[in-house]
């Protein structure tokens, strides 16, 4: 089960996560800029910015968890374990510069070598 889990997770983060921040002009400013970054929950959070910034990271979220529960349906898997795999990819997928939240709860700014990410990631 864990291995379709994490390859649910895979499929999710390398189709979803292109694809909202595509969608969206203001998304893509907002990580170049630093005001969201990736979180280990598989959420992105608000690192800094005002009323557009925390709207626009709604409006993602809502996305990712819909896509999640769909996904965890499909595999019988969780939500919450769907989410978490998810966010393993996608902090480990951030481009230097960009923001993610680290295992003990700090924002990083993503430099040339590996992200700091949850022991639990494979």
């Amino acid at each position: 089960m864990r291995a379709t889990i994490v390859t649910a997770a895979a499929l999710i983060a390398a189709l979803a996560a292109p694809a909202w921040g595509q969608r969206d002009p203001a998304y893509a400013a907002a990580r170049a800029a630093g005001q969201v970054g990736e979180q280990p929950d598989g959420y992105l959070g608000v690192v800094s910015g005002g009323a557009d910034v925390r709207a626009l990271v709604s409006n993602i979220n809502i996305q990712r968890k819909s896509a999640y529960t769909q996904k965890a349906q499909a595999s019988g898997a969780t939500v919450e374990q769907m989410a978490f795999t998810s966010g393993c990819n996608l902090i480990q997928q951030t481009a230097p510069g960009e923001k993610y939240r680290a295992p003990d709860g700090s924002w990083q700014t993503r430099g040339s070598g590996a992200p700091q990410r949850d022991s639990r990631c494979v």
